[in-house]
């Protein structure tokens, strides 16, 4: 049975940071991409990071420069390192694992149940 579990979200102040954590079992990720996305209330679901079995990693705009992916094959385990956080970076943050997956959405298979990151003022 594949599981995404991820953890480390919390609620912390504009500016400051948060290491997320996602740990998948069930099979080995290593020729996967992961990734992050994220939901905010009443907004869809977006792209946040993705990092490809080669480590090629992939952003986007709005955290670019903030935001750090990267990944444990060993662990299984891929990691969302954010600085300088944002009122408007407060959503629910999951992990997920597809194939060529990418930045579409709709490629990824495999998704965790996510982890509340909240920012505050």
């Amino acid at each position: 049975q594949v599981q995404l579990v991820e953890s480390g979200g919390g609620l912390v102040q504009a500016g400051g940071s948060l290491r997320l954590s996602c740990v998948a079992s069930g099979r080995t990720f290593s020729t996967d991409y992961m990734a992050w996305f994220r939901q905010a209330p009443g907004k869809e679901r977006e792209f946040v990071a993705a990092i490809s079995w080669s480590f090629s990693t992939y952003y986007a705009d709005s955290v670019k420069g903030r935001f750090t992916i990267s990944r444990d094959k060993a662990k299984n385990t891929v990691y969302l390192q954010m600085n300088s956080l944002k009122l408007e970076d407060t959503a629910v943050y999951h992990c997920a694992a597809g194939v060529n997956a990418g930045r579409w959405m709709s490629a990824y298979n495999y998704w965790g149940q996510g982890t509340q990151v909240t920012v505050s003022s």
